[in-house]
């Protein structure tokens, strides 16, 4: 029996955990683009771009103190987490005339990590309106032109998502509200597409020495 258990432990379980992990590679290898090139905010704000970033799209609306919990979790569940990669930000779309208040939210932020990849970009309600609609989901923007959900955006400008979620079928956003789904979903989907394209920058170097 010891020899069994030994010869189990050495060549099945190994064998097992290659395949479970070659599965998981080919499921989840890739994030599902949901809609292909979104207009960019370049002609909202000249110094943003949603091109060749890894960006994380919010739309917080008029109302800021309501929405400040929002943003705090999506800072500590997600932005701490990842704002050190290289091509990763976070855009948040604000209507025109809250620049003082979005001022002292990012004051607030840089208490707690380094805030220098939160970008607030400010929009009039008619410019809002339409980069909101350009991500084509079943989602809508509230009287104060937000929305509690944010979105993963590629650096092709494609909102990426999941197409089979368990709750929701398509899951095009992410509700900062639950921290449930910041820490089940959306951390586990940014993992997803940094490593694709780490993976897509090693194959690419790789191709070049060869």
């Amino acid at each position: 029996m010891k020899k069994v258990f030994v010869l189990v432990v050495l060549f099945i379980l190994p064998l097992v955990a290659y395949l479970f992990f070659a599965s998981g590679v080919n499921k989840f290898g890739k994030l599902p683009i949901l809609t292909e090139s979104i207009p960019d905010i370049t002609a909202i704000s000249p110094d943003h771009t949603l091109e060749d970033n890894i960006t994380i799209l919010g739309f917080l609306g008029s109302d800021i103190e309501q929405v400040k919990g929002n943003v705090f979790n999506l800072n500590q569940k997600i932005y701490k987490r990842f704002y050190e990669f290289n091509d990763f930000q976070m855009v948040m779309i604000v209507p025109k005339g809250k620049e003082d208040k979005i001022a002292s939210l990012k004051e607030e932020l840089g208490q707690l990590a380094d805030a220098r990849k939160w970008n607030f970009v400010f929009a009039t309600p008619v410019e809002i309106k339409e980069l909101f609609n350009g991500l084509k989901t079943d989602l809508s923007l509230d009287e104060n032109f937000g929305n509690p959900n944010v979105f993963i955006i590629d650096k092709d400008k494609s909102l990426r998502g999941r197409d089979d979620d368990e709750d929701e079928e398509i899951k095009y956003g992410f509700n900062t509200i639950s921290v449930a789904d910041l820490n089940n979903k959306m951390e586990d989907d940014v993992k997803i597409i940094l490593a694709e394209y780490r993976l897509a920058l090693k194959k690419n170097n790789a191709n070049r020495s060869k």
